[in-house]
């Protein structure tokens, strides 16, 4: 008899997981509230533009090339990516500037002609984080169910390479006696929406990453990567219903027996929840089902930063300017406070700026191009009041692009859409517009973090950022891949290994999905 698996959200882990899921046997039915794939890794498309909503830097492919090719296809097969040099653009209020490249002599000379005395140190960093992520990565594909699992012999070991009594600032400090140089190892930390202050120092591997393995764009943005797993999961024989909200997930004591949503109930075996961790448990799970994570302990967690958006379609292009450009703020560490600590706007924030028309021109009308402009800020918080600051912060955010060489882009906006953490809260179910979910301190990490089996309630699993392993793109990925083999495990099957799963003819890149749906029904 086939089981059956409902995946809540069609986001990047529920999609990874929907991929898996179906490739093992499962009967798979993917429940979307949106009319599109993807969740914040989906498009904004409006008068010919087209935008990431959120994540805009691919790295680490390799976690989802092996989830394609455990369901017998090729990721490149299916999307196609460019690999960035210059990777992103550092532009330092303090001063001075870094085009950060993967060549090792190339950036060897950009760290010269502003921290000479930083050099001889970058490579060590690099080795030093290789054999951090060659021992670490098994930590982090493994699921943490107890702190029982702290006892292994095996993390006491890698507790002196870890160092997790070490900040991540104080780890780069080891190599880097520049405060800039120390910044462009760390302002990733900001993926995980943390400073790097208070960032455990095992997430010097983030920037590591980078450089080892690339990052990259795929044609179309991120949004690309999650629409075509939502055709390959069609291909699998995945339901995918978009447009349909879950309302609650119904129980029988402790056990999920499926969703109910707007259209209807949908029955399962089991139940995998890719959402706002935090908003659904609240809104789907009864308070009393959850004695763990029940409301008053969701309220007393840490939260990540939020994020201010200006999606901006511009007549002309910017060719000067890289595909990625982070200014960080004369003083970061007062920037940081205020969204950390104090949760008020600063006049001078650090931001991002994507310019992916240099790599992807498609991506705007003939003669125009887009710019995302992300500047972090506090969560929801009853120091700042959206309704009141949001023309203000756009002007704040408007008037900080002069500081990257754009003095006049105001003047050629033809399209513009903001979001501000009111908006995320409100309007994407995010818990305090928090949009990289629970912070990573070491009282959220590993088995503290909302397990990937979740263990208040029996056959539900989570994947995203709000479980083990955390935020940021590749490491949901890896939540779905633990996830997913827990629940396998659960109901006595096994992961896919890649082995005939699609009908001959179906592993090209851009097939028509009405006719792989009909070839897959013939065969």
């Amino acid at each position: 008899m086939t089981r059956r698996a409902v995946v809540v959200g069609a986001g990047p882990g529920g999609l990874a997981s929907a991929l898996l899921l179906a490739g093992a046997g499962m009967d798979v039915t993917l429940l979307e509230r949106e009319n599109r794939v993807g969740g914040r890794t989906s498009a904004l498309e409006a008068e010919g533009f087209r935008f990431d909503l959120g994540p805009t830097f691919f790295l680490y492919p390799r976690v989802l090339e092996e989830i394609f090719a455990s369901v017998g296809l090729d990721l490149h097969d299916e999307v196609e990516m460019v690999r960035l040099d210059p990777q992103y653009r550092l532009l330092f209020g303090a001063g001075g500037s870094i085009d950060a490249t993967p060549d090792l002599a190339g950036m060897e000379r950009q760290v010269a002609a502003i921290a000479p005395d930083d050099v001889a140190n970058l490579g060590r960093f690099l080795d030093d984080n290789r054999v951090k992520m060659r021992e670490f990565r098994p930590i982090l594909e493994s699921p943490w169910e107890s702190w029982r699992d702290l006892l292994s012999p095996s993390l006491a070991r890698l507790l002196p390479l870890v160092r997790p009594w070490r900040s991540l600032d104080s780890e780069l400090g080891r190599y880097f006696s520049d405060e800039r140089i120390r910044m462009a190892f760390s302002f990733q930390s900001k993926y995980l929406g943390m400073s790097p202050f208070r960032c455990p120092s095992l997430f010097s591997i983030l920037s590591f990453l980078e450089y080892e393995h690339g990052v990259f764009h795929p044609l179309g943005g991120c949004a690309a990567v999650s629409e075509a797993m939502g055709r390959v999961a069609r291909r699998l024989g995945v339901d995918v219903r978009l447009g349909e909200p879950v309302e609650r997930l119904v129980f029988r004591g402790r056990q999920v027996v499926g969703a109910q949503t707007t259209d209807g109930f949908h029955p399962a075996d089991a139940v995998v929840v890719n959402a706002d961790f935090a908003r659904a448990a609240q809104r789907m799970i009864p308070d009393e089902l959850r004695p763990t994570w029940n409301d008053a302990k969701i309220e007393k967690s840490d939260f990540s930063c939020s994020t201010f958006m200006l999606y901006l379609g511009l007549d002309g292009a910017q060719p000067e300017l890289p595909h990625h450009t982070i200014y960080i703020a004369d003083d970061y560490r007062r920037n940081l406070d205020d969204i950390e600590k104090r949760h008020r706007l600063s006049d001078d924030p650090s931001f991002y700026v994507q310019n992916a028309c240099v790599t992807d021109p498609e991506l705007a009308p003939p003669g125009m191009s887009t710019l995302y402009v992300l500047v972090p800020v506090t969560h929801q918080h009853p120091n700042v009041d959206w309704g009141e600051q949001r023309l203000r912060y756009r002007r704040v955010a408007l008037d900080q692009l002069a500081k990257i060489g754009l003095p006049d882009v105001e003047r050629r906006i033809r399209f513009e859409h903001v979001v501000t953490p009111r908006d995320w809260d409100r309007r994407y179910g995010i818990h305090l517009g928090a949009t990289f979910n629970l912070s990573h301190s070491f009282r959220q990490m590993l088995h503290l973090r909302p397990r990937n089996r979740f263990d208040d309630v029996d056959g539900l699993y989570l994947v995203g950022g709000g479980t083990h392993p955390g935020s940021g793109l590749p490491v949901i990925f890896e939540s779905a891949r633990i996830s997913s083999r827990l629940l396998l495990e659960d109901m006595g099957l096994s992961m896919p290994d890649g082995r005939s799963l699609l009908p001959a003819g179906f592993g090209g890149h851009g097939e028509v999905d009405d006719l792989a749906d009909a070839l897959r029904e013939a065969v």
